[in-house]
């Protein structure tokens, strides 16, 4: 089953180049786990120091094979000092596409 969470993310103003550099770093090594499916990084228009990662993973094992990863452990290490609160991470079920193969890019 895909597993879908959001991660919301507020930023203290100084620190959001540093959390972007390091979240493309988390992003470059998880967009080549087995598993992912996709992980994107947004960052709010109205509200720069709002990010948002929308990640996908092809099962439950994967996703959690995510956070036992070097570069995961490192971004969250690295980030935690620069939030402005504690992130949040919304689970999802997908409804379209619902199987892994409509995530995979051609």
């Amino acid at each position: 089953m895909v597993v879908v969470t959001a991660v919301h993310v507020m930023v203290n103003a100084a620190s959001v180049e540093a959390f972007a550099e390091a979240t493309l770093d988390n992003h470059r090594h998880s967009v080549k786990e087995p598993g992912n499916l996709r992980f994107d990084v947004l960052r709010s228009v109205e509200n720069p120091t709002e990010f948002l990662l929308y990640e996908v993973y092809a099962s439950q094992a994967d996703a959690d094979a995510h956070k036992q990863t070097d570069h995961y452990l490192r971004w969250r290490e690295t980030v935690a000092p620069m939030m402005a609160r504690p992130r949040v991470g919304v689970g999802y079920t997908p409804v379209a596409p619902a199987d892994a193969a409509g995530w995979r890019a051609e």
